[in-house]
């Protein structure tokens, strides 16, 4: 996450401040919205995905995921992320409130107060990813719970590591958009609520099969689309860097979904759409870390294997006996792990630095032991305090839904609604309902005309 320093200018108070860019405030407020659009794209995805009777709880985990992080980023979490530091862990509260942000000037051309705005973008998203492991069986309240936890204690002082300061970032890893602060932190999160959670009732003998795949589609359009403002804006600027993130992301993602279904067709026989939807976020996840580091072809090789190797992970669930609902440790834990470590691999000099050519470019091995530090710092840290938060939860309040909830539908029992409504389909029952007229007293109508004509024929 980049942030150049920009021209400076007079200021009538004295001394000088950044000279704002237009075109970079332009860009960042576009590649924000973009990023917030990823969320609702999200619940798309994962609520396709569900079966019918618990598609609008899982939806709810992700809008509800962005009620609460927005409001905590203001309170806390930006200060926390990216104000002062305090030993390389965490941030302080000098920004509490965004305070003295209104009239903080510019920093690499952009208003503090958009970066901070872009930020928020990723903190959510980041939240609402780790639902998809535990669909069909959570209460929505403790879910809100634990998201704002989790949130606090995990993803706030992440992202300082990371990008505002922190020891992961001193260290000199190399994560430009959220390899370990987005995708491998929300995937050990992911598995430990698994554990903590269990098994869903009737798996792995029941196939749970999605709903909607045209919705699967339609919310994996939704995140290839919303995630070159996530990729592409960490940049910071309309520029170069921005550029080769937005050209990494479209052929490593292409060649993630190839990927992926070149393993179903080898191994199942068929390519699924649920694959294609699947590998193009495997391969946008591979990718997150790397979009700025790597030349073209490097990036098509990492969203090959990232398809591919993804693809291979979801059997661990049924290897290891963890239910995870929907493979976010398959596709973001491991995705976010092998976009992470190939930076050690494929990356260029000219794009990543001095002294950070990969393996594969002649570096040596420095650059690999550095992200292998990171990847594994960020997920036994989520990993533990997210397995933690969830136990307390679980054995206090109650974070599973009950056997007769789950059986019947999470949706009814914990929102009292339902998805679909179909007791007013047919025989113009709707019509006669929205009257007040019961269907049997409608009255009857003989057909007519040419299609009459040969039902009596």
């Amino acid at each position: 996450m980049l942030r150049d320093a920009g021209r400076e200018e007079n200021d009538p108070r004295g001394g000088s401040v950044p000279e704002l860019d237009s075109g970079a405030t332009a860009w960042i407020l576009t590649s924000a919205a973009l990023v917030l659009l990823m969320t609702p794209g999200l619940a798309l995805f994962y609520g396709g995905m569900t079966r019918s009777k618990s598609v609008l709880n899982m939806m709810m985990m992700s809008f509800g995921a962005i009620g609460l992080v927005s409001l905590l980023w203001v309170f806390y979490g930006y200060s926390i992320a990216f104000s002062g530091d305090l030993g390389g862990i965490t941030g302080d509260l000098s920004a509490a409130g965004l305070r003295g942000m209104l009239e903080s000037g510019t920093e690499g051309g952009i208003p503090d107060l958009l970066f901070a705005g872009f930020q928020l973008m990723f903190a959510v998203i980041t939240v609402a990813l780790i639902s998809g492991a535990i669909a069909d069986r959570a209460k929505f309240g403790p879910w809100l719970l634990f998201a704002g936890l989790w949130a606090t204690l995990v993803y706030f002082p992440v992202a300082h590591w990371v990008w505002g300061g922190g020891w992961i970032g001193e260290l000199g890893v190399l994560d430009f958009a959220g390899g370990t602060a987005v995708h491998i932190n929300a995937g050990a999160a992911a598995l430990a609520l698994a554990l903590v959670l269990g098994k869903r009732v009737g798996w792995p003998k029941d196939k749970f099969k999605p709903h909607n795949l045209p919705m699967v589609l339609l919310g994996a359009g939704l995140l290839w689309f919303g995630w070159f403002g996530f990729n592409a804006g960490s940049a910071g600027a309309a520029d170069g860097a921005a550029a080769v993130s937005l050209i990494n992301t479209q052929v490593a993602t292409a060649a993630a979904v190839l990927g992926w279904i070149v393993v179903e067709w080898i191994r199942d026989g068929k390519p699924t759409t649920l694959g294609a939807a699947s590998g193009a976020i495997a391969g946008l996840v591979g990718i997150t870390p790397a979009c700025a580091f790597l030349e073209p072809l490097g990036a098509i090789a990492l969203g090959v294997i990232a398809g591919a190797v993804c693809a291979l992970a979801v059997g661990l669930k049924y290897r290891f006996k963890y239910d995870d609902s929907l493979d976010v440790v398959a596709v973001h834990m491991v995705g976010g792990i092998i976009g992470s470590l190939l930076i050690g691999f494929l990356a260029i000099e000219v794009l990543a630095g001095e002294g950070n050519d990969g393996l594969l470019y002649g570096g040596g091995i420095a650059l690999l032991g550095k992200q292998a530090v990171g990847v594994i710092a960020v997920l036994i840290y989520s990993f533990v305090v997210a397995y933690l938060i969830g136990f307390v939860i679980e054995k206090t309040i109650g974070f599973r839904a009950s056997a007769d909830a789950e059986v019947e539908g999470i949706d009814n029992a914990e929102h009292a609604e339902s998805a679909y409504e179909f007791s007013s389909t047919g025989g113009g029952g709707g019509a006669f309902a929205a009257a007040g007229i019961a269907p049997s007293a409608a009255p009857k109508t003989e057909p007519t005309g040419p299609v009459s004509e040969k039902v009596a024929g």
